[in-house]
């Protein structure tokens, strides 16, 4: 990935997440809707130096975002969204 943020700047990508139905089919997330789960590929320098805050998220986390107000990027055929710390909700564990 040649992309690095800046400042206060978060960069992840999407995952879709399968599910199965109730009868033990697998659904892509294509056929539920909208999933709102990423991974976190790389995490600004002024979260990273932040005493309080560079403990909140690492990169490699799962994580659920915020789906409105985000800066989405395609470089090389790969879609990244670009987002603050507070744009995120939670981690998954």
């Amino acid at each position: 990935m040649n992309l690095r943020p800046i400042g206060n700047k978060i960069i992840i990508k999407k995952i879709e997440v399968e599910e199965k139905s109730i009868g033990g089919i697998i659904l892509p997330g294509s056929a539920k809707g909208d999933s709102y789960v990423a991974e976190v590929l790389a995490i600004g320098p002024d979260i990273l130096n932040d005493e309080k805050r560079k403990d909140q998220v690492k990169v490699g986390d799962k994580v659920v975002y915020n789906k409105y107000g985000l800066n989405t990027v395609k470089i090389d055929d790969q879609e990244y969204i670009i987002c603050k710390l507070d744009d995120l909700y939670a981690v998954i564990k």
